[in-house]
């Protein structure tokens, strides 16, 4: 196979993240090295997965290795591996281009500010391109293992917008990256200074990483430069041991740290961790880590670029994002399983059947959970928790939906916002609430909105704030779902405070005084005056098929009236989240609930002329969807009405 060089450019996407890259400050730009070693790592891994069904592709040579070198007259940084390689379609396509990982999202949130943007860089994860932090040009030669010597491939570019691609001799598989380091990075060309890198931030590595010895090897008089190269001595520099069978208390934390970096792709520590082995009818180890700030792209699956889950059998590498050991809700989990049961040779329609697998589910489920809950419970440093919630909280909340078997446990881990805070951060626990109840309050009470400000702000809190009764503030998208799986915590049942008749139900104590008989006499229903029954039904007439009915509330004490569902029905913030993701809705038939105390409802009671009726009551009604966060079906005629009776009251 023969291919001329030719002259490609990168893809809009890819030239950006480039010139990030390139132009950015970065506090620690050594971060390169470890992200190239962590790729070649990958790429031995792939090697020897592929080479248990077809042993030919180690080529005779079954020694697996990432080799560091340097020459300091040419200005070189070279790492090159031994793994499975790339042929020119697969250089084309994962070097030329990286939309495929989720760049356009990647590149939307880039804000022009160089920090935040770095920030960003590091937490997209870079891998090869981080090269071009250091050097003015990079050359990368590869060959696929089992193609022909013939069929490799040079790659070539200096990052400004174009590459050059063509085949070329390449005897031995794997992929060689040499960087010609800019003068700012001449540092690197030492032997010390890249042994202390590698060692920092690579020694986890389980394969061998060589670098040339101190010693210069000594030569014939006379003999060329190739046999000078060839008689280079090598030596190990990490461990290469694969981390995770090590025992826990023989492993610093800034080992834990570097290998979540390697296992993620992510730039920062992660929160917290949990490693453990089970010995016994199964035989496995689990090191999870939960990140500490979300993905760009967690809900969004790129070939690719989810990093989850690394199954290992053996120590043997199997699979990337190995789904089937963790839910959907914990898929913010990242880190590496190894068994020693199952078999090397396994499909991912095997493993989601499997006996095996199943049993290492459930137990990898409770070290996630028992490290949240351990996370929750550091009352020395509550802000860590504060920082998972704040990451993950939507997605846990899922769990309360998906497991049945954790769903107690997970209760337990919710946080909300409430009426005891005027603050939109999420740090009340249901323990929280329980705890706070008044005296004789059986009931945990929420209201569910799509912002923060709209729950705080609703006019069926009004009661609620008047008795001193806290309210759980709910207006993530996932609550309407999880609300209809958690009826109740800890024998307390939830009651939206927007659906169906209110009932405070605080009970009456047994030393209850003339006072509390008094006030408990104020909670009953008030009785509608004849004026006021005759309003209603006029109301209804007017509304007609727009409400299932119109009552005297209970709950408003300022606003002139809300909308409620009934107690079957869904809630007005369900039903929009529906018909805005194209769902289908059993829809809204809301009840209009009247304050009879307002100067607005005592205005329309006497309210003789009938047009001007319609206009306030389809007013009073279109105001009150607005109070819940929705929008009136024709805004331009509620805007005329507005204005005609704003026209009349002004004389």
């Amino acid at each position: 196979m023969s291919e001329k060089k030719q002259v490609r450019k990168f893809e809009a996407q890819t030239s950006q993240l480039l010139k990030m890259m390139i132009h950015s400050v970065y506090s620690n730009k050594e971060i390169f090295l470890r992200e190239l070693i962590s790729n070649a790592s990958d790429a031995i891994d792939k090697l020897r997965f592929a080479a248990i069904q077809d042993n030919d592709l180690y080529e005779g040579d079954t020694e697996l290795k990432v080799r560091v070198s340097f020459d300091p007259e040419a200005k070189t940084l070279t790492v090159a591996d031994t793994g499975i390689g790339m042929n020119l379609e697969e250089v084309t396509h994962n070097i030329g281009t990286i939309a495929q990982s989720g760049t356009r999202e990647f590149i939307a949130q880039l804000s022009g500010d160089q920090k935040s943007d770095a920030n960003l860089i590091g937490q997209f994860g870079v891998g090869f391109y981080s090269a071009f932090m250091v050097a003015d040009r990079v050359e990368l030669r590869t060959r696929r293992a089992g193609a022909p010597a013939n069929e490799g491939v040079l790659w070539e570019s200096d990052g400004e917008g174009e590459y050059t691609v063509e085949t070329i001799e390449k005897p031995t598989r794997g992929t060689e990256i040499t960087m010609f380091l800019n003068e700012e990075n001449l540092e690197l060309l030492e032997n010390y200074k890249l042994r202390q890198i590698v060692r920092k931030y690579s020694d986890h590595i389980s394969f061998p990483i060589e670098m040339p010895v101190d010693v210069e090897p000594e030569t014939e008089e006379g003999e060329d430069e190739e046999a000078k190269d060839t008689a280079v001595a090598y030596e190990t520099v990490n461990q290469a041991s694969a981390l995770w069978t090590r025992s826990q208390s023989d492993i610093e934390e800034e080992e834990y740290q570097e290998f979540y970096k390697h296992v993620s792709h992510d730039f920062e520590d992660p929160l917290i961790w949990t490693h453990s082995k089970v010995e016994g009818t199964l035989k496995f180890t689990t090191l999870l880590y939960v990140p500490a700030r979300r993905p760009f792209d967690m809900n969004t699956d790129f070939e690719g670029k989810r990093h989850g889950i690394k199954l290992y059998v053996r120590r043997v590498f199997i699979m990337d994002d190995a789904e089937m050991f963790l839910p959907r809700y914990l898929r913010f989990v990242r880190g590496v399983v190894d068994s020693d049961d199952l078999t090397l040779n396994v499909s991912r329609e095997f493993l989601q059947e499997n006996r095996v697998v199943r049993a290492m589910r459930k137990t990898a489920v409770k070290r996630v959970l028992d490290m949240l809950e351990e996370l929750a419970a550091d009352t020395e440093n509550p802000e860590k928790y504060a920082k998972f919630w704040e990451a993950f909280g939507p997605v846990l909340k899922e769990g309360v939906i998906e497991d049945d078997r954790n769903r107690g446990r997970i209760a337990k881990l919710l946080r909300f916002s409430s009426t005891h805070s005027d603050e939109p951060s999420a740090d009340v626990s249901l323990a929280d609430y329980v705890e706070r109840m008044k005296e004789g309050q059986k009931k945990i009470y929420y209201v569910t909105a799509e912002s923060f400000a709209a729950a705080k702000n609703s006019p069926h809190l009004e009661i609620f704030r008047d008795k001193g009764i806290e309210v759980l503030l709910l207006h993530d998208r996932v609550d309407e779902w999880l609300v209809g799986h958690l009826p109740e915590f800890e024998e307390h049942e939830l009651v939206s405070v927007a659906m169906g008749e209110l009932d405070l139900d605080l009970g009456k104590s047994e030393d209850a005084d003339d006072a509390d008989e008094e006030s408990e006499k104020k909670d009953e229903t008030p009785e509608a005056s004849e004026e006021i029954q005759a309003l209603i039904e006029r109301l209804k007439e007017t509304l007609g098929e727009e409400v299932q009915d119109v009552r005297v509330s209970r709950r408003l004490t300022s606003s002139p009236s809300c909308l409620v569902a009934g107690s079957q029905g869904v809630s007005s913030n369900l039903d929009r989240i529906l018909r805005q993701a194209g769902e289908f809705s059993p829809g809204f038939a809301p009840v209009l609930e009247l304050n009879p105390t307002h100067p607005i409802i005592e205005k329309l009671s006497g309210e003789v002329d009938n047009a001007d009726f319609e206009d306030w009551a389809q007013v009073l009604f279109d105001q009150a969807i607005l109070s819940e966060g929705g929008k009136p079906k024709d805004p331009a005629t509620f805007v005329k009405r507005m204005n005609k009776l704003m026209v009349d009251l002004l004389g």
